[in-house]
């Protein structure tokens, strides 16, 4: 099997794969979001997220020119930003 089609046959096999919640994934597997993909589950404007980065209520890492936010630093900004009505 080449190369090129060993590729597409993983791939294939993992798209049908269902993705494990966070909590079951091991640190092997983190999960790292987009600025867009974070703004979007948090429903905000990406520079919102820019915000909460650069002043490091939001832990994330720079690759290259972008940032990426992992999965589980996500959830945990949510969790900390809840509260209790009434």
């Amino acid at each position: 099997m080449s190369a090129k089609v060993r590729e597409r046959h993983v791939r294939a096999v993992d798209a049908k794969r269902p993705l494990r919640p966070a909590t079951e994934r091991t640190l092997a597997e983190p999960r790292f979001l987009t600025v867009a993909e974070v703004a979007a589950v948090m429903r905000v404007s990406n520079m919102t997220v820019y915000r909460l980065v650069h002043g490091g209520e939001l832990e994330a890492i720079r690759v290259g020119r972008s940032f990426r936010v992992p999965e589980s630093a996500v959830h945990e900004y949510l969790q900390a930003a809840f509260v209790k009505a009434g």
